[in-house]
């Protein structure tokens, strides 16, 4: 995924794509990518580097990059972590560069997921309002079996509902879901 495609592609798709391609990152110890506290900035450095080198050629280096940015990842006054290659300094003037474009980019995320959730929720509403008399080839459906086909189908759609929901609960600083 090139850079371009990255900007123009959804939250969860690069989510989706980092996390199927980014074997180096969980191949390796989590420490790398972000700095201790009181660490020493000698062994920062040293360790700093070694993650930009693990980070270069990277298949879903773009991604992650878009990902970082759009997540507001990396401050301009600290040098604590890497994404993408790129560290905290870095992230922060890219962004702040682009505030316009990743706004728009953040928006259009937020929009498809909450359009995501209204149809979610209304598909839940219709199927616990529908009539339990169902045929399948021309044959009817026991109700004890169609209620609990309706049931295993509401769980997965409410469970999807809470899935989106504390995501966003999470994205908005939310430690636990109220």
């Amino acid at each position: 995924m090139t850079s371009t495609q990255a900007r123009h592609t959804r939250r969860a798709v690069l989510q989706a794509t980092v996390d199927a391609g980014a074997r180096r990152c969980t191949d390796t110890d989590p420490d790398i990518w972000f700095r201790a506290d009181r660490e020493p900035a000698d062994e920062w450095q040293a360790r700093r580097t070694e993650a930009i080198r693990l980070c270069t050629g990277c298949p879903v280096r773009a991604a992650c990059e878009e990902l970082a940015l759009r997540d507001g990842d990396g401050r301009a006054s600290r040098d604590d972590m890497v994404r993408a290659g790129l560290t905290g300094p870095e992230l922060a003037a890219i962004r702040t560069a682009q505030a316009v474009r990743l706004a728009a980019a953040v928006r259009a995320d937020r929009d498809t997921e909450q359009r995501e959730l209204h149809d979610l929720v209304a598909q839940v509403q219709r199927e616990v309002t529908s009539t339990l008399d169902r045929t399948v080839e021309g044959r009817r459906v026991p109700p004890a079996r169609a209620q609990a086909e309706q049931n295993v189908l509401v769980g997965m759609l409410t469970a999807r509902i809470r899935e989106i929901r504390s995501a966003r609960r999470a994205r908005t600083g939310w430690e636990v879901a109220a």
